[in-house]
């Protein structure tokens, strides 16, 4: 294991998701966590799982702080911690940047000891029993000069991204605002939308739904009042994407009413354009797999065999899809792997007895 630079106490304000997630990961390197948070049960719950402790009258002073405060008070927090801990590097991981920063200035606060980061993790679950250690593993975290951040408060936060297991990315707050409302906000947005039409639809239109629309509709569970705050604070640029999307969907109308099929296929298409740009797998760019589909028993530990024999049989598994069959006691396991490696795979799980329902190449 590598050294950690991370040093005690860290004081982590907010023990939502990510403050107790951060809280978990520092306390698993046994660096001192002291936690504070308004909301007495969310902090109990973190205490009680392990993710720090409370304060002491003979703590040292903190040399970082992490807020971890929902996005329309956390300027606020920002400014409170930087004047009450005036030796102390203080960082926020608000997934809003530009707002927080002009606030925090805005406030007379000393800017050369703020950084803003953000860790680009999370789950459609909020709060700390959501919370997991290994939440910013191998995961982007940007991290945002104030434009007056010192060295080291930089190199101090840098750090703590890197103790966590997650990937440093520097950004100016503009861009890390365009480029999350790109990939994050925009998509939220969307599936919610998406969601919010299975409110009157039938059962038995219900009953029909598979991969594809839970695929779709994943994020839709996220809390509700936590993305409000965050589609506020970064109105500007969520807006002109969604006028974009308004202008994408009134072609996509006036092609349905013309009958154009031409129409209707560039959009298909489009998307496939912008699939093909998303990165691959360790950020790197976008590979071909092949897929194997095998029908898995809804049993006990048929799962598990089936990757322990795929291991055993020295492939590399690259993703993995599950989907039940409606009604039906099996599942469908879809199994990406590299080109080259779908002969030897279908051999070896056909000769130890599994059923193979497809074979297929996706880029």
């Amino acid at each position: 294991m590598s050294p950690v630079a991370t040093r005690g106490p860290v004081r982590v304000v907010g023990t939502g998701l990510l403050g107790t997630s951060i809280g978990l990961a520092l306390r698993a390197l046994d660096v001192d966590v002291v936690l504070a948070d308004p909301s007495r049960t969310s902090l109990g719950i973190a205490l009680d799982m392990g993710a720090g402790r409370l304060p002491a009258a003979d703590d040292a002073p903190v040399a970082l702080v992490v807020v971890a405060a929902p996005p329309d008070v956390v300027a606020e927090v920002v400014a409170a911690e930087l004047e009450a801990h005036p030796d102390a590097v203080v960082t926020d991981v608000a997934s809003v940047k530009t707002s927080v920063r002009d606030a925090v200035a805005a406030s007379g606060a000393d800017l050369t000891r703020y950084v803003g980061s953000h860790p680009m993790a999370g789950r459609e679950r909020s709060g700390p029993t959501a919370a997991q250690a290994e939440l910013f593993a191998a995961r982007p975290w940007v991290i945002v000069d104030s434009g007056s951040s010192s060295d080291e408060a930089l190199l101090t936060v840098r750090s703590l991204a890197v103790d966590l297991g997650a990937v440093p990315v520097t950004m100016d707050a503009e861009g890390h605002d365009d480029a999350v409302a790109t990939v994050s906000h925009l998509p939220q947005v969307a599936a919610s939308l998406v969601a919010a039409r299975l409110v009157a639809a039938r059962p038995e239109a219900l009953a029909l739904a598979g991969q594809g629309l839970r695929d779709t509709t994943r994020i839709a569970a996220s809390d509700a009042r936590l993305w409000a705050g965050i589609l506020a604070a970064n109105a500007g640029p969520v807006r002109e994407l969604l006028v974009g999307l308004r202008e994408d969907l009134d072609r996509v109308v006036a092609a349905l009413d013309e009958g154009s099929l031409a129409g209707l296929a560039r959009v298909v298409e489009a998307g496939n354009l912008g699939v093909a740009r998303i990165p691959g797998k360790h950020g790197g760019a976008p590979r071909a797999f092949e897929v194997v589909t095998v029908l898995v028993p809804d049993t006990p530990g048929e799962l598990a065999r089936l990757l322990t024999e795929i291991g055993d049989a020295g492939i590399n598994l690259e993703d993995l899809l599950l989907e039940h069959s409606p009604g039906q006691p099996v599942g469908l396991a879809s199994l990406s792997v590299l080109p080259g490696s779908t002969g030897r795979l279908v051999e070896v799980l056909a000769n130890r007895g599994w059923r193979i329902a497809g074979e297929e190449q996706h880029a």
